[in-house]
């Protein structure tokens, strides 16, 4: 990723935990705002998504993505744009780190490049807000009573 935006909070759960929700895409709608329609396109071995459709409703940017998945056990997850209307591009990843004083550290980095001309401090603050929304979401998400005693479910 050339040029990224990158921002991380700490989750009071295992790496385990963390990684079982952001890999838990049927979930998605219930705690992303963004995001309202989902599909597993394909898996892999491991059971985990390798190819996911997502469709997102961010107000005035409508559009339907196709990502494909890079997973490193409950450590890393990246992914890359296959197919957009909107985007020429779209990297990102969380990194998942024990934090010393429990839970875990999680680093979202992500690179987004649009097909329209747009200021790089424009987009820059567009990412921002995007790994903001996604980093509180994901914390609340697995923080919650309901995640964290079933593992994914709630």
């Amino acid at each position: 990723m050339a040029e990224h935006t990158r921002s991380s909070t700490t989750i009071e759960a295992t790496p385990e935990q963390v990684m079982a929700v952001i890999a838990d895409f049927a979930a998605y709608p219930e705690w992303t705002g963004e995001v309202k329609e989902i599909e597993v396109l394909a898996e892999g071995a491991d059971g985990r998504a390798e190819q996911v459709r997502l469709l997102l409703d961010a107000g005035a940017i409508k559009d339907e993505h196709v990502l494909a998945y890079t997973w490193e056990g409950d450590h890393r997850v990246s992914w890359t744009l296959v197919k957009s209307q909107m985007l020429k591009s779209l990297d990102g990843s969380y990194l998942l780190n024990p934090s010393q004083g429990g839970g875990t550290v999680v680093i979202y980095q992500l690179a987004v490049d649009v097909k329209i001309p747009m200021l790089g401090m424009i987009k820059r603050k567009a990412e921002k807000v995007i790994i903001d929304r996604a980093l509180a979401g994901l914390k609340k998400r697995v923080e919650s009573a309901d995640v964290k005693s079933t593992g994914v479910e709630g």
